[in-house]
């Protein structure tokens, strides 16, 4: 699906908005408008960059972009500047890469989620637009509409989930949390790297958990190689955009699996691992047996010892 970004004066805009006044659909988060038609699906954000995509989204563009200019973002953001052979070069921020991060790792309850996502620097200005950030500055229910908003998109991604019970037998039999995520991020970007084929890509930023030597070390005790151009970064996802998809697309499973956990178990799971969370488990001990945290909980965390206060 082809797509284009270019900037118009909100004059424009308004007249584009009562030109399309018959084919108006859900207006997204930041959004003046948003229109379909048979040719394109057309998106004008309250900066003036207007987003044109679909099957021939040349069509609609014809109409407007006599002396406009095409939306792109001029400067990077500033990154540390301490600096390894692991760093990304300032470059990578505004050129296609690949992005790759996580939730739920901190959670008593829940899976641990992994996302990575391909985004082609046309596409970083919309991106930002549409109010993508690291997810932790967001609230579940923005998560939930960005991520559908990122599917509209066609933006290839991986998600990989780490349900609780197998989580407990890799635990089990040894395995660190680091060296489970290690593996989850490697296979997602196996898996998206296969998806984009020979399309362009910069590089490779993971939002770094671990040193990069332990990372490879994890996955190198299970076979697995650090592709050419992986860079490590803490708190990626405020610099790029493409982790900080990876970190929606993340948290919306994790939160919808959160859902589903609690409907199975007839109790509402508390995300986090606080005193509350204590209560919780002491609850579904009392009501459902302790086996029962096995399929929903990370039942090594010091949280199971905890709740057995309460009982």
């Amino acid at each position: 699906m082809s797509q284009n970004v270019y900037v118009f004066s909100l004059e424009t805009i308004e007249k584009m908005k009562q030109y399309y006044h018959k084919s108006l659909t859900t207006t997204p988060q930041g959004a003046i408008f948003r229109a379909k038609t048979s040719n394109s699906v057309i998106t004008a954000y309250k900066s003036g960059k207007v987003l044109f995509q679909g099957s021939k989204p040349e069509v609609e563009m014809k109409l407007w972009t006599d002396n406009t200019t095409i939306g792109t973002t001029k400067t990077a953001p500033k990154k540390p500047t301490q600096s390894t052979k692991y760093s990304p070069p300032e470059s990578l921020f505004l050129s296609s890469h690949i992005g790759s991060d996580e939730a739920g790792t901190g959670d008593y309850f829940g899976p641990i989620t992994v996302a990575c996502a391909y985004i082609e620097s046309s596409q970083i200005p919309i991106l930002k637009e549409l109010g993508v950030k690291d997810s932790k500055n967001l609230t579940d229910d923005t998560i939930g509409k960005l991520a559908t908003e990122i599917a509209k998109m066609q933006i290839p991604y991986s998600l990989l989930i780490l349900h609780n019970t197998k989580y407990n037998k890799l635990q089990k039999r040894g395995w660190s949390q680091g060296k489970m995520k290690a593996m989850l991020h490697h296979h997602a970007i196996q898996n998206l790297l296969k998806k984009i084929g020979s399309m362009e890509l910069e590089g490779i930023l993971i939002d770094q958990f671990c040193e990069p030597g332990i990372y490879q070390r994890h996955i190198a005790s299970e076979k697995g190689v650090l592709p050419d151009n992986t860079y490590f970064m803490t708190k990626a996802e405020s610099y790029s955009i493409a982790v900080a998809t990876g970190s929606i697309i993340a948290r919306a499973s994790f939160v919808r699996e959160m859902d589903k956990l609690s409907a199975q178990i007839g109790i509402p799971l508390n995300k986090g691992a606080s005193k509350k969370v204590d209560l919780t488990i002491a609850r579904i001990m009392k009501e459902k047996g302790e086996e029962i945290l096995n399929s929903c909980a990370k039942v090594h965390f010091a949280n199971t010892q905890k709740a057995k206060n309460y009982l």
